[in-house]
């Protein structure tokens, strides 16, 4: 009798039994509905470490079990940002406005409201009339649905072009850093629609919520933990069935799977394609918990850091992804959030802020020599688990 998913992967159930209980004490403790111990911030924080622990999911994914380096995910994460973020400035800015030429003595116009709206928005790079892109930043289920289909289209027109070409290695990763950079740059031109570099900004405001932001911030909290545990669900999935068998034969040997039968290129792309869907959904939770997004978001080093969370936590186990995530993303708040105390040794004054991206870069150089299981070689230790990389 062939066992469950989850009796196969008894390590699902516990990522998902701590990730409930993490959300429930932050929940009791937090301003919001609870004792108050918790910042807002830190509660906002802790949101934004959970989105950043789902897009590490996808790395893990497309480079630890299909062995493919892409230093382009965070493009799909920001476009994700900006898809919910053109409905966020719209609907916020038309309240706005509505509000104020509602004090007139004649009732505006639609084409009134409109044009003061554009005003609002693009008066900062000089215009005042709403590019093509804007079309449907009025309607709240396709600006969702673009959260997805965006990324996901953009993923799969580049990843056609690129894996039916056979680009593999170090010369991919250079091809999705491109693109990146591409995308980045175009975001800083004010003809890009999305007010350049300039961004789109007051996204922590929801449109038509009186709620305080201790309330909000809890919101987004528990959609991010649904969405990071739905996510992790769905790629320990994946990876569990044949097809996770297929894409670690192409990892490991390529040339082998394509002997066999296998549609190389097909796998690529759908693991390429999917990865950067839950990219996208990753970043439409972030930003508004950030309350800005600019192209500097996009920029590759966005990209780099990524990869260099899920080498520290270790590629090709789920939780080694999360658990590196969260610990570096905490770890970089402290530190660069001036938390951390500054250390005088008399003749030099050690200032983290200054240091930190130092210490990344000496920890991932150290583990990627000594420790290549990460993180999550730790908990195998701990756990004396063998073999598992769910």
């Amino acid at each position: 009798m062939e066992r469950s998913f989850i009796a196969r992967n008894p390590s699902v159930l516990v990522f998902l039994a701590i990730l409930a209980l993490f959300t429930l004490v932050v929940t009791v403790f937090a301003e919001g509905f609870g004792v108050g111990l918790i910042s807002t911030s830190f509660v906002k924080t802790l949101g934004k470490t959970l989105c950043l622990c789902l897009i590490a999911v996808a790395m893990d994914l497309i480079w630890g079990y299909a062995g493919i380096l892409s230093l382009g995910h965070f493009a799909f994460f920001g476009l994700g940002g900006y898809m919910v973020g053109m409905w966020l400035m719209y609907e916020r800015t038309k309240q706005i406005v509505e509000s104020s030429l509602s004090e007139g003595i004649l009732p505006p116009t639609p084409e009134e409201i409109e044009a003061a709206i554009g005003n609002q928005i693009f008066g900062v790079v000089g215009s005042n009339e709403f590019p093509v892109i804007w079309a449907f930043a009025d309607s709240f289920v396709l600006q969702m649905a673009f959260v997805v289909l965006v990324p996901g289209l953009l993923a799969l027109v580049f990843g056609w072009l690129a894996f039916r070409s056979r680009v593999t290695g170090v010369y991919l990763s250079i091809l999705t850093q491109a693109m990146t950079l591409g995308l980045s740059l175009y975001l800083f031109q004010n003809a890009s629609g999305l007010r350049g570099n300039n961004g789109l900004s007051g996204l922590q405001n929801l449109p038509g919520v009186t709620a305080p932001q201790s309330v909000v911030s809890l919101w987004f909290f528990w959609a991010s933990a649904l969405a990071l545990g739905v996510g992790y669900l769905l790629v320990a999935w994946v990876v569990s069935g044949k097809f996770g068998s297929v894409i670690r034969g192409i990892r490991d040997n390529e040339a082998r799977v394509r002997f066999l039968g296998y549609s190389v290129e097909s796998y690529k792309l759908a693991v390429f394609t999917l990865t950067a869907c839950i990219a996208g959904i990753a970043g439409a939770l972030y930003y508004p918990q950030a309350g800005i997004i600019n192209p500097a978001e996009v920029a590759p080093i966005a990209s780099i850091y990524l990869a260099v969370w899920v080498a520290i936590g270790g590629r090709g186990r789920l939780y080694g992804a999360v658990i590196g995530t969260a610990f570096v993303s905490l770890v970089s708040s402290w530190f660069t959030g001036g938390q951390a105390p500054n250390v005088n040794l008399g003749f030099y004054t050690i200032k983290w802020v200054d240091w930190w991206l130092i210490l990344l870069g000496l920890s991932f150089v150290l583990v990627t020599l000594y420790a290549p299981k990460g993180m999550g070689g730790l908990v195998d230790l701990i756990t004396r688990k063998k073999g598992s990389d769910i």
